[in-house]
């Protein structure tokens, strides 16, 4: 495959990491009158990132703006520094000592809190190594104060997704890779003290779970890398899959192979009745095993929007948001 430039589109992108290409993960959030997109920065195009899936590794959190949630600016990247995070315009250093991945950002009601994947330094494979969720708060989204570890059922766990529940309590949802990659749940009356809850979603080995309200009903999606899947609930405590073990949104099925390709790991906006799908792609990716890839049309990654609907009880995705 010959290798595409940097500033290819791929089909419908709303978003591309201009240092390394490698945007994914994304959560978004409106803070007044600004769009805030935060992302795992892959070093899909690093000149040497290292071997096997250090490319994967190694990464920062990057930072876009935007005035509407459709055209995007790249900020900078979240840099560590004594007391947690802060926010660093341009591309990240050449030297990075740790892994971040797949931030989930919500408002407590007084200021905004992350909860953020960390790895100690640059892995090369995907096993052998801790991973971790932090929690951080911060006044503006640009200085975070590290508040420490989140206990939680292993010490392989990644991709919160955290969200106020209608029993009163918060809930953080996360993948438990030593629990064949389920998704499990912790619960907190005050985002300090937590109780693991234990696993709600099995089956399928997936990540990315990510709770929404919509429509009169909250939504889990999960990413299976096919497609997310969708499950429904009355009160976020309780699932039931969409359809059968099989079926998905935003699938191989559902598009033509234009460039898009299947939707992966993202975060829902809701306002008002209107909820927005934001989620990463690999454009090129001809379906080989990404730790397997060498070439960079196959690890670069764009970010897509699209609208969800909830018709007959059913969520469904449109295109274009």
């Amino acid at each position: 495959m010959s290798e595409r430039s940097d500033t290819a589109r791929a089909p419908r992108q709303i978003y591309r990491d201009p240092v390394y290409d490698g945007a994914t993960d994304p959560t978004v959030v409106l803070a007044e009158g600004t769009w805030w997109m935060f992302y795992t920065q892959r070093r899909a195009t690093h000149p040497d990132p290292g071997p096997g899936v250090a490319w994967v590794h190694g990464s920062r959190i990057g930072i876009a703006h935007s005035p509407d949630g459709v055209d995007w600016s790249y900020v900078g990247t979240l840099e560590p520094d004594a007391s947690g995070l802060h926010l660093r315009a341009g591309a990240p250093p050449a030297d990075i000592d740790r892994t971040h991945w797949a931030p989930d950002v919500v408002h407590d009601g007084t200021r905004w809190r992350m909860y953020l994947t960390e790895i100690d330094g640059v892995p090369d494979r995907w096993d052998g190594h801790a991973r971790r969720i932090v929690d951080y708060e911060s006044d503006d989204l640009a200085q975070w104060r590290r508040r420490g570890v989140v206990p939680l059922s292993s010490d392989r766990v990644i991709d919160a997704a955290v969200a106020s529940c209608p029993d009163g309590v918060w809930r953080l949802w996360y993948k438990d890779e030593a629990d064949e990659s389920t998704t499990w749940a912790a619960v907190s009356a005050d985002l300090d003290d937590w109780r693991v809850e234990g696993r709600v979603i099995g089956g399928r080995p997936h990540e990315g779970p990510f709770v929404f309200p919509l429509g009169g009903w909250w939504w889990m999606l999960t990413d299976e890398w096919r497609g997310m899947a969708v499950h429904r609930s009355v009160d976020a405590t309780t699932w039931e899959r969409q359809g059968d073990e099989d079926a998905v949104i935003l699938g191989e099925h559902d598009r033509a192979r234009d460039g898009s390709q299947v939707g992966r790991h993202g975060s829902v906006v809701v306002v008002g009745e209107t909820a927005r799908l934001f989620h990463f792609t690999h454009p090129w990716w001809d379906g080989s095993e990404i730790a397997d890839v060498a070439e960079l049309d196959q690890r670069r990654s764009a970010v897509h929007v699209v609208r969800l609907l909830v018709l007959d009880g059913r969520l469904l995705a449109t295109i274009p948001a």
